[in-house]
Formats: C-alpha cells, sequence, structure tokens
C-alpha cells in the first residue's frame, strides 16, 4: 500500500483506508462457494448413492436415464450433469451471487473502497461471457419448475416401500430433512429479482389494473423473500448439499435412518 502525497489518495493493489476485517467476507464466500463447487462436482461424477428407500438426493432429481447416451459418448454418463444445468445456472446469473463471486473470485472488486487488483476499467456486463448473466430471468423460469418437482419428491419421501413391494406412510429424519430443503430452496427462488420484477415491480400504480390488489399482495410476498435473498441464499446452498449428503450415509450405509413411526 502506498499513499500519494500530493492527492491524499491511496495508490495500489487492495489499497484502502478500512479499518475493519473488510477481506473477510470475500474469504468466507470463496471458501463457501470454492467448497460447495467441488463437493457438488465430486457426487455429481459419482454417479451411485444417490437413491435411499423414499429418499432421492436433489443432486440427482428428477432422475432421468437415457441408456442410449452412455453409447453415444462411450461412457455411463451422470444423471445429475443432466438436470444440474438449470440449478447451477439459476445461481450462477443470480444477482446476489454474482456481487459475491465477483468479489470473492474476480476481485472486482474485492470490497467496498478498496482498490482493484489490476487496471482495468469496470465495463458492466455488456460483453461476452458476463453479457450471459442476462438469461437469469429465463433460469428462473426453470428453477420455479424445480420446486415443483422436489415437493414432489418430498412428499414422496414420507412413504417407504415395503418388503410386499407395497408403500407404506412415515416419517423419518431423511423425510424431515427433505422438506426443510425445498423450503430453504423455494425462500431463496421465490426472492429472485427478476420473478419480483415479474409480478409487480415493473408496475408504477397497482391501484390502476384490474388486478391491482392481488398484484400487490403478491409483490409485497415476494419482496419479503428478496428482503432475505443472501440469508436463504446461503441456506438454501447448504441444505441442498447436506440433503445430498444425508442420502449418501443412508445409501453407504454409514447410518441408518431414524424413523419417528
Amino acid at each position: 500500500m502506498s499513499d500519494n502525497t500530493n492527492t491524499g489518495v491511496l495508490t495500489g493493489a487492495l489499497a484502502t483506508d478500512r479499518k475493519d476485517a473488510w477481506w473477510l467476507g470475500p474469504l468466507l464466500t470463496a471458501i463457501g462457494l470454492g467448497g460447495f463447487g467441488v463437493y457438488s462436482t465430486i457426487r455429481a461424477f459419482a454417479n451411485a448413492n444417490y437413491e435411499w428407500g423414499p429418499y432421492l438426493s436433489p443432486f440427482y432429481s428428477p432422475l432421468i436415464t437415457i441408456p442410449s447416451l452412455n453409447g453415444l459418448v462411450g461412457f455411463k454418463v451422470s444423471p445429475a450433469f443432466l438436470i444440474l444445468w438449470a440449478p447451477a445456472g439459476f445461481r450462477a446469473t443470480c444477482y446476489y451471487y454474482r456481487k459475491a463471486y465477483y468479489r470473492a473470485f474476480f476481485q472486482h472488486p474485492t470490497a467496498c473502497a478498496v482498490n482493484e487488483i489490476h487496471g482495468k476499467a469496470y465495463g458492466g456486463e455488456t460483453s461476452f461471457p458476463f453479457i450471459l448473466q442476462n438469461i437469469h430471468r429465463y433460469f428462473m423460469y426453470v428453477a420455479v419448475l424445480f420446486i415443483g418437482i422436489l415437493w414432489y419428491d418430498a412428499i414422496s419421501a414420507f412413504f417407504f416401500p415395503a418388503a410386499d413391494g407395497t408403500k407404506h406412510f412415515g416419517i423419518g429424519v431423511g423425510s424431515l430433512i427433505m422438506v426443510v430443503n425445498v423450503l430453504l430452496l423455494g425462500s431463496y427462488t421465490f426472492g429472485c429479482h427478476s420473478l419480483r420484477h415479474l409480478v409487480g415491480g415493473k408496475m408504477d400504480c397497482f391501484s390502476c389494473t384490474s388486478f391491482g390488489k392481488a398484484q400487490h399482495k403478491t409483490w409485497l410476498g415476494v419482496t419479503w423473500f428478496n428482503n432475505r435473498h443472501m440469508l436463504f441464499a446461503w441456506c438454501s446452498l447448504f441444505s441442498v448439499g447436506f440433503t445430498d449428503f444425508y442420502v449418501w450415509l443412508c445409501a453407504t450405509g454409514r447410518i441408518n435412518d431414524y424413523r419417528f413411526f
């Protein structure tokens, strides 16, 4: 860090007058996102131990298998790679996550009032590949569909297979984990900035439209989740990874799923 005495402006990479631990947030973000990226990639390539009883890992839902595709590419294709592009694309283009990983990985900028580590001027998201961030709204449509699929999985997690091939209702620890997971994922998804704009954020006058009252209530509901978007972004990221981990633990016999009844 150096001090330009002529202007009183600090110069140099990461130069700042801030006295707080401004580096801690980007560091924890890099550890969190990086760790999840490594774990999810390993689990996707594993192509095993993603089902146990009525439990299905969210990394593999909906479970799609295309045997002919294996012969086409010459190796066994993990079903996870057929669907993970959708939630991954939704999070990668998310307004909150963009700020998070721009700071954590690109250092652009590392934090407010902290100098860049490179001299490139900020150009926004106007050129490749960052211009692709504009398709976030389309990933949002797919993400909403996935919430419905995961709710189906969560409900199915309460119906355990019996020896005679029938299914009976029960509640296991995994059943509750899957419900909490989809609740957190839904809270994150339905707090999306693009969804908030779609349901009413673009309106100048709610009372001027035919369904303005209902639209305003919907907008207020989405706004409640949107105000907590960062919280639900991290909670849902942890929950989806933990849900997959729990299914893996059960499927590999490392733990026994506790059944309440």
